[in-house]
């Protein structure tokens, strides 16, 4: 289930490039609410809060009583722009939400049992193809997190997403069974295998080119003979 807590933010009057940068002189990050039935509100947070709730890796499943003046609208955080060179929060979108609406959010993973997998034991690479696997379904329904048990895995094995059980309501937004993660050979191996390649590479060379120059002494022996003969 996601966690819900309340978030107090500021109103804002005036919506717009100069209002908004007016609101980041101030300190502040502007935002917007949007969403349901009601008209978007213009919002301004505090950079060290929205920060902290960045970090969480559940910060777009979470749910956020957002309060404005003891007035609380209950939403999700859709999107937040970073400045491209300080890399600081620029600016906030929140979407409302009720019991059916219906969100697209990235859903966290986990992995536990390392130790329990064969293959990680003996030297395997734990090759992860998704931190993370987009989901579609109700605010209440969704989970903080999706957990891969490792228990098992031998190299060359693999989980896919049709293997992990979702609850009831949410399913995730590719239809195909994609890869979350997989077990690689480890690297040691796998530069053992070229080494091997390459030199069954060379010794093939090495043949063919023997078997030619074989084959090309062969041909001159009958004019050396006629040679003689003459």
């Amino acid at each position: 289930m996601p966690k819900t807590s309340t978030l107090q933010v500021q109103g804002r009057d005036r919506a717009g490039k100069g209002a908004a940068r007016a609101t980041r002189r101030q300190g502040l990050v502007p935002g917007v609410i949007y969403g349901g039935r009601e008209e978007a509100t213009l919002i301004a947070l505090e950079p060290k809060i929205l920060n902290g709730l960045m970090h969480d890796p559940a910060f777009k499943t979470n749910i956020f009583e957002v309060e404005i003046a003891g007035k609380k609208q209950r939403t999700m955080a859709m999107d937040v722009q970073l400045d491209p060179v300080s890399d600081k929060p620029i600016h906030a979108d929140f979407r409302r939400i009720d019991k059916d609406t219906l969100v697209r959010v990235p859903v966290p993973v986990r992995f536990h049992n390392e130790l329990a997998s064969p293959g990680l034991k003996v030297g395997g690479v734990l090759n992860i193809v998704r931190h993370d696997v987009e989901v579609i379904g109700r605010p209440d329904d969704l989970p903080d997190h999706i957990d891969i048990d490792l228990t098992g895995l031998e190299i060359g094995d693999s989980v896919h997403i049709q293997s992990v059980a979702l609850p009831d309501g949410v399913k995730p937004t590719i239809a195909r069974n994609f890869t979350i993660c997989a077990v690689a050979p480890p690297t040691v191996m796998l530069v053992e295998e070229d080494k091997s390649a390459a030199a069954e590479g060379e010794e093939g060379a090495e043949g063919a080119a023997k078997a030619d120059g074989d084959a090309k002494a062969g041909a001159a022996k009958p004019d050396a003979a006629k040679a003689e003969k003459k």
